[in-house]
């Protein structure tokens, strides 16, 4: 079978991550780590800051955020702030009025405004990352939306924080970052007024070269390679993954897919919410089958049903060939990290399921350091020491389990015809 299961996923030359080095990544645990780093950068900031999140809720310690955004606007910073109209939409009313009055400039990416909106096959297409950058000089990526760490959108709050992680990057490795939000911020922004701003680019004596100037600006560009040609990068080596849907359709897939395939000792991967391709499942049963230790760690207090019943429809399969399966359940489970042997690593917004592969927008950054994958890696271990193993498939092996299987990959299938996307997955 072909291990690209879609027909635009068989380029001749799929996008592969471009490491730079030189930089600086700080692994940061939860919001209780990201937002004070953030708000500190942020409060610090000269020049300008951009900010693309999924979720900017209306708790305390999103107000702590959108207050470190607003006063960095009122002293003349140049703030933009780019949010899903999806993950938002409960908030946008509030959010406008902690910011807009300061002087951010707020921008809504494919806003959900009128019913007919939710028609469009599009609209499943979300904007999923978790990017500031301040300065061009330090950017955080990774998993966490703007809201409290035991405030869940669905079962409200809780004592234990959510499982969650992000970076702090400084070096090269900014400028794709920031490259990615401005890109992110123009796209949302032209889409409120694409009339006017096509109205005016027809009237401008040189459309052309606006037009260029534009598809510049709305462009996500892949990072740029390290300078000294085929010479080793100093460390830290990173690069910048995004999934979008134009060039770099499969990149954050790819990436994984790389590292695992070639893997020696230990793949470990945390993601809450797992339904794997072809591929992808692939790649995971031949490491464990030549000897390296795979060990998943997926969400045991689920947030949403379905999705873990679309985990737990593989552990059959992934069981079989030596995969070890944990379960967190002492608290959510947010994060979507991984780390191979011992020096690959990555953290990023994106699960590994069809909605982060094929449809949303995610970033990831890949790291190659022997000190950042050894401190992400002792935070794996002690979430596994935590959680629960799976030792047999929770759903049996009968007829109800194949029962359930063909319900989840059904429901895949006709939920990616109908985002648009035909093929195999």
């Amino acid at each position: 079978m072909s291990s690209s299961p879609f027909p635009f996923a068989s380029a001749a030359h799929p996008q592969r991550p471009e490491l730079s080095g030189g930089n600086t990544v700080r692994l940061l645990a939860g919001g209780d780590e990201l937002f004070p780093a953030m708000c500190r950068a942020i409060t610090a900031a000269r020049d300008q800051v951009w900010m693309a999140t999924y979720i900017f809720h209306d708790d305390e310690t999103s107000r702590t955020v959108a207050d470190a955004l607003a006063e960095a606007a009122r002293r003349g910073v140049a703030v933009h702030l780019v949010v899903d109209g999806f993950g938002a939409k409960a908030t946008l009313a509030t959010l406008r009025g902690w910011v807009e009055p300061a002087g951010v400039q707020l921008a809504v990416f494919r806003p959900i405004d009128r019913w007919w909106r939710l028609l469009h096959p599009g609209q499943l297409r979300r904007l999923h990352q978790k990017l500031c950058v301040v300065d061009a000089e330090v950017g955080f990526v990774g998993g966490i939306n703007i809201i409290d760490d035991r405030n869940d959108l669905n079962h409200g709050w809780s004592d234990a924080p959510r499982l969650d992680f992000a970076v702090e990057v400084r070096g090269p490795v900014v400028e794709a970052v920031e490259q990615t939000a401005r890109a992110m911020w123009t796209r949302a922004a032209l889409g409120a007024d694409w009339r006017e701003e096509i109205g005016s680019l027809a009237r401008s004596a040189e459309p052309l070269a606006r037009a260029r100037r534009m598809l510049g600006r709305l462009r996500i560009l892949p990072s740029a390679a390290g300078a000294g040609g085929h010479e080793p990068l100093p460390p830290v080596r990173a690069a910048f993954v995004v999934r979008d849907n134009l060039r770099q359709r499969r990149a954050i897939e790819r990436a994984y897919v790389d590292a695992i395939q070639s893997a020696r000792q230990r793949v470990g991967i945390i993601c809450p919410y797992f339904y794997p391709g072809r591929a992808f499942r692939r790649a995971l049963r031949s490491a464990a089958q030549r000897g390296v230790r795979v060990r998943l760690l997926l969400q045991g207090k689920a947030d949403y049903r379905f999705a873990a019943l679309a985990a737990q429809v593989l552990y059959d399969e992934l069981l079989a060939v030596g995969v070890q399966v944990f379960e967190y359940t002492p608290a959510f489970l947010h994060a979507k990290v991984a780390v191979v042997d011992d020096d690959w690593a990555t953290v990023g917004s994106s699960n590994i399921d069809p909605l982060s592969l094929l449809l949303n927008l995610e970033a990831n950054v890949v790291v190659h350091d022997i000190g950042f994958t050894g401190a992400l890696a002792l935070r794996f271990e002690s979430a596994v020491a935590v959680s629960t193993p799976i030792t047999r498939p929770p759903l049996g092996r009968g007829w109800w389990s194949v029962l359930r299987r063909g319900f989840v990959a059904s429901t895949a299938y006709w939920f990616l015809r109908l985002a648009g996307i035909s093929g195999r997955y």
